[in-house]
């Protein structure tokens, strides 16, 4: 059965060789508007069910993966930074502090959302206490703008964090062993 990666990510993309070689990438279009009353930590979950629900609407024989990345700081979703205030905004806040990274997948075989898997992996990352400096230096690169949060733990934004505790990949952007074991009730890989 084929599988179905709804994701333009190129990292996840990268990550799910890890667990298959065989499968196909794919970017759809869905609302992720998250409810108004959503707690911060299931927002991940319920927008990788969104990404996944409108993928298997369009390949309805195939095993279909959604996912989704947050970054919380003190109950706030920091999303993808929209400019260089913005990202410095988010570095000021994460300086020196502990967040969570919350990777929401769910897969769903032959177009069923009522047999859907879903579950979210979390990770706690601490950043070093970041000088003006550094934050200027980080948020003048490329890296930042299309990760939630505002850095890349496989890139430069390695270089603000002190310690993590949890799964890296899921910091990157895709928990490959949970996926991995989840995936094998669905298919023999």
């Amino acid at each position: 059965m084929k599988i179905i990666l709804a994701s333009a990510s190129p990292r996840r993309r990268e990550l799910m060789k890890l667990i298959s070689e065989s499968f196909t990438a794919v970017s759809v279009d869905a609302d992720e508007t998250l409810p108004a009353n959503i707690e911060p930590i299931k927002a991940s979950e319920y927008l990788a069910k969104i990404k996944a629900s409108a993928a298997a609407g369009l390949y309805p024989e195939s095993i279909v993966i959604g996912c989704d990345t947050t970054v919380i700081c003190d109950k706030k979703i920091l999303g993808k930074p929209k400019n260089k205030n913005e990202c410095r905004e988010f570095m000021n806040m994460l300086s020196g502090k502990t967040h969570k990274v919350a990777t929401g997948c769910c897969i769903i075989s032959k177009n069923n959302i009522a047999e859907a898997s879903s579950f979210t992996v979390v990770t706690d990352v601490t950043f070093r206490t970041l000088s003006d400096d550094e934050i200027s230096e980080y948020i003048s690169t490329e890296e930042p703008y299309d990760k939630a949060g505002g850095y890349g733990i496989q890139g430069k934004g390695a270089l603000l964090i002190e310690k993590i505790n949890g799964d890296y990949f899921n910091v990157v952007g895709l928990p490959v062993s949970k996926l991995n074991q989840a995936l094998k009730k669905f298919i023999h890989l």
